[in-house]
């Protein structure tokens, strides 16, 4: 046996990095989480481009350069250096867009961008400090102050480049028995872009999960209390009340709960507060859409739980390990 002193080896500085949980086990980059989430968008997106055509790419296009020309304004005015490639802008543009409908104008494109990335973002400080999602932000502003674009819906025609012009109501909008479920499923309906194709949101769902990009607590806990609730009231009157499966299919309700109420800096760290998030998302909805004059109730319910999500993350953090409570009376 040898009698010479191990050497012992130690990390390299370069690689080690000390900083304080959670902890990655991957390398994710802010870009890199970004366009695996516009990935996960593609399914959506092409539905949407399949039934209104040239007319969705439009607005697709506008909102999305709309967002990363005011974000790099911003970026410009302060003297700070361009963000734009960490993708957040971009992602930021998509997702607005699929909240216009096909024939929004392109005005209101750019509004909304300036809104979403100054007004619910760079205001506060940029990336990682919006308490707001600021996609929301710039919906609901919109739909105050421009109520009658934002609730005019277009009539999809699958396989055309350019839509009609012929409006057409949302399932919410008609009455109990007029929606078809497969319509539905697939897209063919009214509404905002991403409010067509539920099977589209699903997969896309399907792979922010799988890629451990969201917390899958949310999107269950929110979709599967608006199935509980209106589930209920449809029982209990199904002449004037939708069928849960009606509630869960259209509308915003799984864009909101896949790609929005799970935004990482607006949504609870903790597994037990992003149950309690996905709940009041599902309840204030609810609510909403079964007693409110708005047909819909997504935004409005994922800004008010934005909102309490401090308060969430400081009522289910866990103790650190060894923490003793101090005695009444101690300093």
């Amino acid at each position: 046996m040898s009698e010479e002193t191990p050497t012992i080896q130690l990390p390299d500085p370069a690689k080690l990095v000390v900083s304080n949980s959670p902890h990655m086990r991957d390398k994710p980059t802010i870009d890199r989480i970004m366009f695996t989430v516009v990935l996960a968008m593609a399914p959506a997106c092409i539905a949407a481009l399949l039934f209104f055509g040239l007319a969705a790419l439009k607005v697709l296009v506008i909102s999305t350069v709309s967002c990363v020309l005011a974000e790099e304004a911003w970026n410009k005015m302060m003297k700070r250096a361009p963000t734009w490639k960490d993708g957040s802008a971009i992602l930021s543009g998509i997702l607005l867009g699929m909240n216009f409908n096909a024939g929004a104008p392109w005005w209101i494109c750019v509004i909304g961008g300036f809104l979403a990335m100054i007004l619910g973002k760079q205001l506060y400080g940029g990336l990682g400090y919006n308490p707001f999602n600021p996609v929301l932000v710039a919906r609901v502003g919109l739909l105050i102050g421009f109520p009658g674009i934002m609730t005019t819906w277009d009539k999809p025609e699958l396989g055309t480049l350019l839509i009609d012009g012929v409006t057409a109501a949302t399932p919410l909008g008609l009455a109990p028995g007029e929606t078809v479920l497969q319509d539905m499923m697939l897209g063919n309906v009214g509404g905002c872009l991403g409010e067509t194709s539920a099977l589209a949101l699903l997969i896309g769902g399907a792979i922010l999960i799988w890629k451990k990009l969201i917390k899958w607590e949310v999107p269950l806990a929110f979709i599967g209390t608006v199935f509980i609730i209106t589930g209920a009231m449809h029982l209990v009157n199904p002449e004037l009340y939708h069928s849960p499966f009606v509630h869960v299919l259209s509308g915003g309700l799984l864009l909101g709960a896949f790609f929005m109420a799970t935004d990482m800096v607006t949504s609870p760290m903790t597994h037990k507060g992003a149950w309690f998030f996905g709940l009041g998302c599902g309840l204030i909805t609810s609510l909403i859409r079964l007693f409110g004059s708005y047909p819909e109730g997504v935004s409005f319910a994922i800004l008010f739980m934005n909102a309490l999500t401090p308060l969430i993350d400081r009522g289910t953090i866990r103790k650190p390990f060894g923490y003793v409570a101090p005695a009444k009376g101690e300093a």
